[in-house]
Parts: structure tokens; sequence; C-alpha cells
């Protein structure tokens, strides 16, 4: 048995560990929007994600996929899918930076999802929070100014669609197993890029494909190492490490790109932190 603070330092480290291979694939992804199509980045994360979900299928057989809750499966799957095919395409136009920001919005849209689709009311006490946080979204796609662009609503879009995944995930995990929320979600997702892919396919650079392949296994390892964090500390205590996203995004934009964010976007940045932080802290004591 580990002790509850030896729990925590390995839950976090797994936290931190997880949100810096997803920050790398979204460097890599960047990268690879110049050369392929964007159903291709897609594509290939879901397929490669979904042929590692074969061996659980293999053990446990076609009967482990018995499930009543289909309809919240192609629901997450949906909202995911779209949610990336935004993000990736946000990642064209604007800097990895405030395209990783806009993504991690997520937490302050959960409690309008929640309203929206479960009609669980906000407590009053999560206004304040999600005002500042919208203020820091505002300040960040500085309505008016040349700064702010359609792509950047695409990013704040791609949180959306990470919000009403991220519900049902968690609605999900109160009824299925592990496994069958991986497995319906890669294969939902595959199935929903497919047509995007075949109808925009363009012929894949060789250079392009050991990226591609790299985005898939580590999006699959990062979904795994994301779950095993959980089983170590509680989701209020992980959920902010989501935030270094941002600064790992910053780093790696610094280093291949020479990009250093405005004082406007660190602004923004750190409201939309606080807000988000805010959030979290009062599900923790609700």
């Amino acid at each position: 048995m580990q002790s509850p603070e030896q729990n925590l330092v390995k839950g976090i480290a797994l936290g931190v560990l997880t949100v810096f291979l997803g920050s790398s694939v979204s460097a890599v992804g960047k990268h690879l929007t110049d050369q392929v199509d964007i159903a291709t980045i897609v594509l290939f994360q879901y397929l490669i994600c979904f042929i590692c979900t074969l061996p659980w299928l293999l053990r446990k057989g076609v009967s482990a996929l018995k499930t009543d809750y289909l309809s919240h499966h192609i629901i997450r799957g949906v909202s995911g899918c779209l949610a990336f095919y935004a993000f990736y395409f946000a990642l064209k136009y604007i800097p990895l930076v405030d395209a990783s920001m806009l993504r991690n919005t997520a937490p302050l849209m959960v409690p309008m999802v929640l309203f929206i689709a479960f009609s669980i009311k906000i407590p009053k006490s999560r206004w304040l929070p999600l005002m500042i946080g919208f203020i820091g979204v505002a300040v960040m796609l500085q309505p008016g100014q040349s700064g702010a662009s359609w792509w950047h609503l695409l990013g704040l879009a791609s949180g959306l669609g990470l919000s009403l995944s991220m519900v049902y995930t968690r609605v999900l995990s109160q009824k299925e197993s592990e496994g069958q929320i991986l497995f319906y979600y890669f294969l939902i997702s595959l199935v929903f890029v497919i047509p995007f892919f075949a109808f925009n396919y363009q012929p894949i650079p060789p250079a392009a494909l050991p990226w591609l392949i790299y985005i898939g296994i580590t999006m699959y390892f990062t979904f795994v190492l994301y779950t095993k964090a959980y089983k170590y500390v509680k989701p209020s205590i992980l959920s902010p490490t989501s935030y270094f996203s941002v600064v790992f995004a910053g780093v790696f934009e610094w280093l291949i790109w020479g990009h250093i964010p405005s004082m406007i976007t660190i602004l923004g940045i750190l409201l939309v932190v606080s807000g988000g932080l805010l959030v979290l802290r009062q599900n923790q004591s609700t």
C-alpha cells in the first residue's frame, strides 16, 4: 500500500506527463497542417488508437461490447472528434499557445453543458469564476482588433466540443467499463471522420507518415496514462494539470517557430486559468 503522499505525487506526475505528450502532439499537428489535410491527421489519430484497443476486445470477447448507452457513446465520440477537428484547423492558422488555451476553456463550459443537456442549474457561486474565465477569453480574442480571427472562434469551439465529451465521459464512467468507453470512442470517431477523409483525400507525403504514426500512438498513451492517473488522485486535483499544456505549447512554439505570446495573450491566459481553477475548486467542495 502506498501512502497518500506517494499517490498524490504519482498522480500529478502522470497528469503532467500526459499533458506534455498531448502538447507534443499539438506541435506535431501544427507542423503537419501544411503537409496533409486535417481529416488525414484526425483519421490516423483515431485509427491507430482503435487498433490499440483490439487486444482488449480479443481478451474480453464481443459480449463485452453490449451496452445500454449507445446514444451516450455516439454523442461522446462525435463531439470529441469534432473538437479535435476544430482544434487542428485552428492550429493551422493561429499560434499554438492561442489554440491550446482556447481548447482549455472546456472546464468553463462544462457547467453550461450540464445545464443544457441535463437541466442541472448553475449555482450562483459559480457565476463569478465563469465571468472571470470568459473575460479572459474575450481578452484573448480581442474583439474589434486585428489580432482576432474566425480561427480563434474555431479554437473556442474545440473547447466546447471537449467540454461535451468530458461530460458524457463522466456519465459513461459510472455505467460502463474503461475498455468499453475507449473502444466505442475510438470506433465512433473513426467512422465519423472516414467520409471527411475520403472526400478530401490527398496523397500522403512519405515524410509526413512517421509524424502521423507518432500522433496516433502518443494520443493512445495519453488516454491510458490519464486514466491511470485517476487511480491515484481525484479529478479535482488532476484537472488543473491540463493548464500546463499552455506552458508546454509556449515552449514548443518558441523553440520551433520562434514565436513569443503577446502581453495581451498572457493576460487572457491568466484570467482563463484563474476562472477554470476557481470552478474546479468549487467542484471539489460541492
